[in-house]
């Protein structure tokens, strides 16, 4: 208890930059928190605060150390909670971010859900196609669909999401069915226009037999779009093949209403991740959040009912 109580003095003290407004703070006289700094220093060996009659400042030893203890501290409140009787709850304000079609499709949904359950938080949703910068423009999550390109960004990977070619029962009885990706080159493909198109095109995987590794193709046709969701009411329309992503096409292939083609060469799955600054700190919200769509994602059928 004594090393704890150091632990949180130290905190304390270098959060506020004052010994008296630390003590006063936790309603004890500064003597006190000044033995207790005096006796961590003395245990672990090392200067972590200058301590002079005007100011206190961090040595570099003292910086390093308070973000882990406030990182130690922060995990022993949320471990206390999780098995509390009742929990604490969470609190304030959760703001968070998602690509436009998923998010309208799989997120917006549920997040009315997630604050029936949890009534003290209130929530922003923030739908956008571009790169959310989260620290700067104040996010605390993003769900991104796609690889995770190396950045300081924190990820957890909520569920697997696949590319597939797809067309509807009726189209491909008029036109047939592609055996091979180059056979795309003879069918109507819905695409997205050149301002708003994948950089590599449309990935496959060639088969066993042949070299193992990806190839893209950037297929033509009568019709294309900067708006993927066009592309998808296109294609359930019997316009042509689009090549959509399995969070958006899934329930309707469950339902019949399209077809997987070209299966065999589907690229493998890549990730819906949720993305947040720091791992440290986290609020209770955001990590209650986080395991809430892991939990929906993970569900079988869940992509099938949306």
């Amino acid at each position: 208890m004594a090393q704890l109580k150091q632990l949180e003095s130290f905190v304390a003290v270098a959060t506020r930059g004052s010994l008296t407004a630390a003590a006063k703070a936790e309603g004890v006289a500064p003597a006190i928190m000044g033995r207790r700094l005096d006796a961590l220093e003395a245990r672990l060996g090392v200067k972590l605060l200058v301590r002079t009659t005007r100011r206190i400042a961090l040595t570099h030893e003292g910086s390093a150390f308070l973000e882990d203890c406030q990182r130690l501290l922060a995990d022993l409140a949320n471990a206390e909670a999780s098995v509390s009787a009742g929990g604490v709850k969470a609190s304030g304000h959760l703001r968070i971010t998602a690509p436009a079609g998923f998010g309208r499709r799989h997120v917006a949904p549920l997040v009315p859900r997630f604050r029936e359950q949890h009534t003290e938080v209130t929530i922003s949703l923030n739908l956008s196609d571009r790169v959310v910068d989260l620290a700067g423009e104040g996010f605390d999550c993003a769900v991104r669909v796609g690889d995770m390109p190396d950045s300081s960004l924190v990820s957890v990977r909520l569920a697997d999401n696949r590319r597939l070619c797809v067309a509807t029962p009726t189209y491909l009885r008029q036109h047939g069915t592609p055996a091979h990706p180059q056979d795309l080159s003879r069918f109507d493909c819905l695409t997205l226009s050149s301002e708003a198109s994948q950089t590599r095109g449309w990935a496959f995987k060639l088969p066993k037999g042949e070299a193992h590794e990806l190839i893209y193709l950037k297929p033509g046709g009568p019709l294309n779009c900067s708006d993927g969701q066009v592309l998808h009411d296109w294609c359930l329309a019997g316009y042509g093949i689009a090549w959509r992503s399995t969070w958006e096409v899934e329930a309707e292939i469950a339902a019949g209403a399209l077809v997987p083609v070209l299966e065999d060469f589907a690229a493998p799955a890549n990730g819906i991740y949720a993305v947040f600054p720091s791992a440290r700190h986290l609020p209770l919200r955001v990590r209650l959040w986080i395991d809430f769509l892991k939990h929906h994602y993970g569900q079988a059928g869940f992509w099938k009912a949306q």
